[in-house]
C-alpha cells in the first residue's frame, strides 16, 4: 500500500488527485497540507488522514511514502526538491516550475536520491491520444508532415479554488506563465510525444486579450498565445492556447500525415477520427469500464502508483517535464524578443 501524502488542496486536489488515489486500492491518502487548514479539512473529512501544519511536518513523517505538489507553478520547484531530498516519491502538478535552471534542479534531484519524480501530463495519458500514439507508430499514416493542437477554454477564474479574478493563475509572481505554461506545456508535451521527435525552433506570439485582474486592470500573464514549431526533421505545426474562449472547450490535435489525416477530439461521436486519401472515415470511441461507462480517470494517479508499487521509473519523468517546457520557455521568449528561438 503507498501511503500519500498531499500538498495543496486546490481545485486540481479536490477533482483529480484526493478521489482517485482515494479509488486506487493500492494508496492510501495518509496526509494533507494547505495554507488554508479549511481546505486540507474538508478533504480529510471525505477521504481520511492527517492534517499537517507545515510542509516539513508532512515530509517528516514516515507514515508517508509519496506526495502530490499540487500549490501554485512558483513553489513546486522547491516543495519537490524538499520532498525528493526527504525521501519521498513525487508526482507534480504541470507546468513542472518556472524556469529551466528550476527544471533542472528537480530533474538532478530524483537523480541523485533515486526517488521518483514524475510530472502530471494527463494529454498523453487519455484513450484518444493513446489511441493516436498507437497508429501512428504502426505507420498506417505514413509520415507526419504537419499538425494543429489547441488547448481554449473560459479560464482559469472558473475552475481555480479561489474562483474569480483574484486567482493565482492570473499572478504572475505565482503562475509566472500565463495560458503557455498552465494551457500550452500539456500540448507541447503531447504533440512531442505523438511525433516522437523534439522539437528545434519555434516562434509565437502571445498577449493579454481579455481578462483582467480584481482592479479591472489587464492581467499579468498571457491570456492567448499562437506558436509556431519545427521538430529535428522538419515536421512543421501549429500549438494555440487562450483563456478567452467563451463557448465550448477546444482541444482538438490534428495530425496531417502523408496517407491522410488524424483527428483528436473533433468529433462529439468518436475520440479519433481517420481520414484517408480516399475519403474513407474510421472512427475510434474510447473503451468502456465494466459498468458499460467512457473511463473518466485521468489516469495520472493510478500510473504514479504503479510505478511505486511495481518499481519502475515513470515514463513522464522529471527529463520529460523538463524537454516540454524548454518548448513553452522558448515560444515565450520568441513572443517577447519578436524573433524565432533555437530550443
Amino acid at each position: 500500500m503507498v501511503r500519500i501524502g498531499i500538498i495543496g488542496c486546490g481545485s486540481i486536489t479536490r477533482n483529480r488527485h484526493a478521489p482517485e488515489y482515494s479509488a486506487n486500492p493500492q494508496a492510501v491518502i495518509a496526509g494533507y497540507y494547505d495554507r488554508n487548514r479549511d481546505r486540507a479539512e474538508q478533504l480529510a473529512d471525505s477521504y481520511g488522514g492527517k492534517i499537517y501544519d507545515s510542509v516539513e511536518e508532512l515530509l517528516r513523517s514516515g507514515d508517508i511514502d509519496a506526495v502530490s505538489v499540487c500549490t501554485s507553478n512558483a513553489t513546486h520547484a522547491a516543495i519537490t526538491i524538499q520532498a525528493l531530498e526527504s525521501g519521498k516519491h513525487v508526482l507534480c502538478e504541470k507546468p513542472m516550475a518556472v524556469t529551466l535552471e528550476e527544471c533542472a534542479g528537480m530533474a538532478e534531484a530524483s537523480e541523485r536520491t533515486g526517488k521518483y519524480l514524475m510530472i502530471a501530463h494527463n494529454q498523453r495519458l487519455t484513450y484518444s491520444h493513446a489511441k493516436a500514439k498507437e497508429i501512428l507508430q504502426s505507420g498506417e499514416m505514413g509520415r507526419i508532415l504537419s499538425f494543429s493542437t489547441v488547448l481554449a477554454h473560459p479560464g482559469p477564474e472558473h475552475y481555480s479554488a479561489a474562483q474569480g479574478k483574484h486567482t493565482w493563475y492570473l499572478k504572475q509572481a505565482h503562475a509566472s506563465l500565463g495560458a503557455m505554461g498552465d494551457l500550452g506545456i500539456h500540448k507541447a508535451d503531447l504533440i512531442r510525444w505523438l511525433t516522437g521527435e523534439e522539437f528545434t525552433e519555434v516562434s509565437s506570439f502571445s498577449a493579454t486579450r481579455d481578462k483582467t485582474d480584481e482592479n479591472g486592470e489587464l492581467a499579468e500573464v498571457n491570456d492567448n498565445a499562437v506558436c509556431l514549431l519545427r521538430s529535428e526533421s522538419g515536421i512543421i505545426g501549429t500549438l494555440a492556447v487562450s483563456y478567452s474562449n467563451y463557448g465550448d472547450w477546444d482541444s482538438r490535435t490534428v495530425i496531417y500525415c502523408a496517407n491522410g489525416v488524424l483527428i483528436c477530439g473533433g468529433n462529439p461521436d468518436s475520440s479519433v477520427e481517420l481520414v484517408r486519401r480516399n475519403n474513407e472515415r474510421i472512427l475510434y470511441k474510447p473503451e468502456a469500464s465494466p459498468g458499460g461507462q467512457a473511463r473518466i480517470n485521468s489516469r495520472v494517479i493510478d500510473t504514479f502508483v504503479d510505478c511505486i508499487v511495481n518499481r519502475k521509473p515513470p515514463e513522464i519523468s522529471g527529463r520529460e517535464g523538463m524537454a516540454a517546457m524548454k518548448m513553452v520557455m522558448g515560444c515565450l521568449e520568441s513572443a517577447r524578443t519578436g524573433s524565432a528561438v533555437r530550443i
